[in-house]
């Protein structure tokens, strides 16, 4: 089927078959198919679906489009395992949830990527740190899942090249919120890692990608069904983005968080508690540990002595970043001239946060892309931001911007304030975990 052919027939809401899904799928990756007919592909699909059999075949043709990840010759001693996120705001939870795994048996080669839309990227707050690699070669990267167990990287040109493609084009289209794209696009590079299993937090509320819970347990569903069905068992939680997940959005501001909650200087709040049930998931589905109290105590313990510090400094380290990272930090870490602190209009109790504003008020900050490929400003973001439910007054800012210009912290200030109901009403915040979804067996 021609490229043309092949997109008019999604546009028309016909079913696509699997070879012809494969075939253009082999065209992304070899560049045989543009930019326009990809952004056309992407918006047939995002305006009529596709079924769980297209969305199958998509996710193993994006998985078969370069090579597929094998660890048996290195005799690991645990089971690798990964997970990954559909996306929010203020989420740093890899950085803070692969080396506690590790920590505690797993190998965790995580494939991560760029920032989409409102939504930060785990590469995009490693590259804060200076020196990091993104892109290491294969051999140090499979160097380090062994010896470390853990190694947070982007795509390499041969993993999944096809996804690459794809994902540019989807933050620049309008096209990001797709869930048969989001499928394939985060199983497609998942599944070329070689897992035992995975674990998926899929956000639901103002910040997540989908527009309601209902869509949300469908995403989750499907990314379950999917990924088993290709021989990953996966489970997938249902998280709360209906306000940002860390007191901070941007690069390097997130970056520091998970150093806090790694070395103890933090250890309470949504963040960590998010952390904690993922990692559970992942140490049950590892067979790491036999049951949720004994998974909970091992990490506890590897938390509390320091074991998950030193395996993310050791990773940093091993990337090319400072050594000293953890005891310097804000040493080598940019900071933003400008820090302003944004207050509500009026006094009260946080009631509502559009939070999808407050991820793109950090994109207008510099801290994301407008435009595919575009530079990011590390230092810039929001801090201390309010939790629902908080009183914020004279006294207590909405946030903190951390900009480049006080002109760039103004913008961001109405922004914020518009993104903010306050009243005088208790607040209830939202239940943290929404659901849970298990497919397949470890």
């Amino acid at each position: 089927m021609l490229p043309q052919e092949l997109i008019r027939h999604k546009r028309d809401g016909r079913e696509l078959p699997p070879a012809a899904i494969a075939e253009f799928v082999r065209g992304i990756a070899e560049e045989r198919i543009g930019d326009g007919q990809l952004g056309a592909f992407a918006m047939a699909v995002y305006l009529n679906g596709m079924s769980e059999a297209e969305t199958l075949a998509l996710t193993t043709a994006i998985r078969d489009s370069g090579q597929v990840l094998r660890w048996d010759d290195l005799d690991l001693p645990g089971p690798v395992l990964d997970k990954h996120s559909t996306g929010g705001v203020g989420d740093l939870v890899s950085l803070v949830l692969a080396p506690w795994v590790a920590a505690c048996g797993g190998h965790v080669p995580m494939i991560s990527g760029r920032g989409l839309g409102h939504t930060g990227g785990t590469l995009d707050k490693l590259e804060a740190i200076p020196g990091y690699d993104v892109t290491p070669d294969q051999a140090r990267f499979r160097r380090l899942v062994k010896k470390v167990g853990v190694a947070i990287i982007g795509q390499t040109a041969d993993l999944a090249p096809a996804d690459k493609r794809l994902y540019a084009v989807r933050d620049v289209t309008a096209t990001v919120e797709s869930p048969p794209l989001i499928t394939a696009s985060i199983l497609g590079k998942k599944l070329a890692c070689g897992l035992d299993a995975l674990v998926m937090d899929v956000k639901t509320g103002s910040g997540a990608f989908m527009p309601t819970q209902e869509a949300s347990i469908e995403s989750a569903t499907t990314i379950a069904e999917v990924a088993s069905r290709a021989g990953t068992p996966t489970t997938a939680l249902l998280t709360d983005m209906s306000q940002p997940l860390a007191t901070c959005a941007g690069n390097a501001l997130e970056v520091q968080e998970a150093i806090a909650l790694l070395t103890g200087d933090k250890r309470e709040g949504r963040l960590i508690e998010v952390i904690r049930a993922l990692a559970v998931e992942m140490l049950l589905q590892g067979g790491l540990a036999t049951s949720r109290q004994a998974a909970t105590a091992s990490l506890d313990r590897t938390l509390a002595s320091g074991a998950a510090a030193e395996r993310f400094s050791r990773m940093v380290a091993g990337l090319g970043g400072p050594t000293d990272l953890l005891e310097r930090t804000d040493r080598h870490l940019s900071q933003a001239p400008c820090q302003v602190a944004v207050y509500a209009n009026t006094p009260g109790i946080l009631a509502r946060l559009d939070t999808r504003a407050l991820g793109m008020a950090v994109v207008e900050l510099g801290g994301g892309r407008l435009q595919a490929g575009a530079a990011i400003d590390h230092a810039v973001g929001l801090s201390n931001i309010a939790a629902l439910g908080e009183r914020v007054d004279t006294t207590r800012p909405l946030a903190v911007v951390h900009a480049r210009s006080q002109a760039d912290a103004a913008r961001a200030g109405q922004r914020l304030r518009a993104a903010a109901d306050v009243g005088e009403a208790e607040v209830t915040p939202p239940a943290l975990i929404h659901d849970v979804i298990r497919r397949g067996e470890f």
